[in-house]
């Protein structure tokens, strides 16, 4: 589908200038965030996405931020915005987690960022709760790359934080990968692997989702295997799981 994009010194105008100040813009905010998307040179937005803003259809809109489409030096882009009643100062450390899962190969590449921005690799695809939902096409291959990233954390060090809900954190598409590590931190217990291997199996809606669909390991023996690989992290262990899962 072909796109609109809106220049940015639009943004300024109703009812574009509530992504740039959700939920509650002022005219001197809308302003200097204008001011601070062109610092990266960042150009227009389009408003285009399954997410609803008031009028306006974007990526994606969660506790700290907004996401949509935007141009950045004429190649399309990600662009989260910080919200105005977010509890996070700045978008700072989520950029820095997200470089540092980059580091991993793991999430959409960084492109630069700024207090109240994020430039990042813009991934088509749908969400996994979505796909989930879908039918769950090549469902062994998609949930091994998912707990392949999941892996790669794991090693790094770098929690993701929020992957017990795993429906919104994971884009599948020509390139499948985790997302969104608002919640990340390399300073606690890694748990990757376990919290989005119980997500697709044990309870959560995903894991109903795709119970619809197929077979879900036996529990007792995932259990166990979750905990052998929590007791001890490392590739033979992650292996197993991986074999309980018949993936």
């Amino acid at each position: 589908m072909k796109r609109s994009f809106l220049p940015i010194n639009d943004l300024a105008f109703e009812p574009y200038n509530a992504v740039l100040g959700y939920p509650h813009p002022t005219t001197r905010l809308v302003k200097s965030r204008i001011a601070e998307l062109e610092k990266l040179q960042i150009t227009s937005v389009a408003f285009w996405g399954q997410v609803r803003l008031g009028t306006l259809d974007v990526l994606g809109k969660g506790y700290s931020g907004v996401a949509v489409i935007a141009r950045y030096k004429k190649k399309t882009i990600a662009l989260k915005i910080r919200r105005i009643d977010s509890k996070r100062p700045t978008l700072i450390t989520e950029a820095k987690m997200l470089s540092a899962a980059n580091d991993l190969g793991v999430g959409p590449k960084i492109i630069a960022y700024s207090k109240n921005f994020i430039v990042m690799e813009y991934l088509d695809g749908q969400t996994v709760g979505r796909w989930a939902e879908n039918g769950a096409s090549s469902k062994n291959d998609i949930l091994r790359i998912i707990l392949e990233d999941c892996y790669k954390l794991d090693m790094g060090g770098l929690d993701h934080g929020e992957l017990s809900r795993i429906s919104k954190h994971a884009i599948i598409g020509k390139h499948t990968t985790l997302i969104d590590f608002e919640g990340a931190s390399n300073k606690r217990r890694i748990a990757n692997v376990t919290s989005a291997s119980q997500s697709f199996f044990i309870g959560s809606y995903t894991a109903k989702m795709l119970g619809k669909i197929c077979k879900a390991p036996r529990k007792s023996k995932l259990v166990t295997a979750l905990r052998r690989y929590k007791e001890n992290p490392q590739r033979s262990t992650f292996d197993e799981l991986l074999c309980v899962m018949g993936l």
